[in-house]
């Protein structure tokens, strides 16, 4: 009986150990990848780790570290929810070391779903790197081929140390925030995943002033051509540019926060204020950067008469669904400032109409009017570049800052 016992205890003791085993092995870096149809997969990074007793993910896109720690793991399952956009992973644990599911992200017209898959990395690098034949640090002036056959410009502004490869595009209405891949030979390969954006660029370096063959991945089933000349001067046309309409000086509008109040542009509380009025979504990941910044801004400086106010338009008008996903933007960073919710769409070709009537078409996501103390609207700058893009976001806060000092001057 006695040995019977021992056994028991020794099988248990087994299974413990192994149960501890394959739960620890899920601590490490990783990487994932959205699997497309056409077998351009794209792929991305993360690790696994306990903070203070809890799992938490960090998704990495060179410096850039998410953390996501709404995570559940079951028996043989994992939920991860991002912590921003409305995105969330469903995966069956294989292995210990890979699993294989489902990623999903909201849409206006519909919800977006991919195949997903990840391995716990090894150390090796998963594809062998051959030393780059030319380094393409600098400026590059790129150009992509819709599918229509038009063109859109942009600009790429890269770091190659070695074979690692960093920075970022940057087109008319924002940036593709930060971007890392590598230079292998002739190739090259960038991307970044942040659980809206899932977007990887491939093409060929035929010299240190030219790129051919160039291919963009977005999401499912988007592709786009490129090419890219290296041009240290290139500057991207303002395309976005809003402006008051003829014989309009303020804007005048009122729409509930998330807790269903009105807040009218026209209430006290910005009387004889500096007002920063963003036009944004919650589905947008450079409406994250802006709203990132001025809700530190904000809590820094409201103090000397600044008021910011967030208008949301949505993917959709399901005021529960919409509510939802910008008290994300609200909790991830403790904004401070009323988010009104339009109760119009992204996609109404009317939008405008209906909530800014003062002003010419909205363009881009985000835009910022400021409005001085008078109530009068004195700029609008349409688009952002974030933190992604380096000095050229250092030279945005300075250039903010110099503007709102300036109205508070008046």
């Amino acid at each position: 009986m006695r040995f019977r016992k021992i056994g028991m205890v020794t099988f248990y003791l087994t299974i413990m150990i192994t149960i501890s085993a394959q739960m620890s092995s899920k601590y490490g870096s990783w990487k994932g990848q959205l699997i497309r149809a056409d077998g351009n997969n794209i792929p991305f990074h993360f690790t696994i780790q306990t903070e203070k007793n809890k799992t938490v993910m960090y998704v990495v896109n060179a410096a850039e570290r998410i953390r996501v720690d709404n995570i559940r793991f079951t028996k043989d399952s994992v939920f991860i929810e991002m912590p921003v956009f409305e995105s969330y992973f469903k995966a069956r644990v294989v292995t210990p070391r890979s699993w294989e599911g489902q990623w999903t992200k909201g849409g206006s017209l519909q919800w977006l779903t991919m195949p997903f898959a990840a391995q716990l990395e090894t150390g090796k690098p998963a594809i062998p790197m051959h030393d780059a034949n030319e380094n393409i640090t600098g400026k590059w002036e790129i150009s992509f081929t819709r599918p229509d056959k038009t063109t859109r410009p942009a600009v790429g502004e890269w770091v190659q140390k070695g074979n690692l490869l960093t920075g970022t595009i940057i087109t008319p209405s924002g940036d593709y925030r930060y971007l890392s891949g590598f230079v292998s030979g002739d190739s090259l390969e960038l991307g970044t995943f942040d659980g809206s954006h899932a977007y990887y660029f491939k093409a060929k370096i035929k010299a240190n002033n030219r790129i051919s063959n160039g291919q963009y991945y977005s999401g499912a089933t988007s592709i786009e051509p490129w090419i890219a000349f290296k041009n240290a001067n290139v500057r991207l046309p303002d395309v976005g540019a809003m402006r008051l309409k003829s014989g309009e000086e303020r804007l005048s509008f009122k729409f509930a926060d998330l807790h269903n109040q009105m807040v009218s542009i026209n209430d006290s509380k910005f009387k004889n204020k500096v007002v920063i009025v963003q036009i944004m979504g919650s589905w947008c990941p450079n409406c994250m950067d802006e709203t990132a910044f001025l809700s530190e801004y904000y809590k820094q400086n409201k103090q000397r008469g600044i008021e910011v106010i967030g208008l949301a338009y949505e993917y959709t008008t399901d005021r529960e669904r919409s509510i939802k996903s910008m008290r994300k933007f609200k909790d991830r960073f403790d904004v401070q400032y009323p988010l009104l919710y339009t109760g119009v769409t992204v996609l109404d070709s009317l939008k405008t109409e209906k909530t800014l009537p003062q002003l010419t078409p909205i363009k881009f996501f985000p835009t910022t009017i400021f409005i001085d103390k008078k109530g009068k609207v004195v700029k609008i700058h349409a688009g952002f570049e974030g933190p992604g893009t380096g000095l050229r976001y250092e030279e945005f806060k300075k250039e903010f800052g110099k503007i709102v000092d300036g109205l508070l001057k008046e």
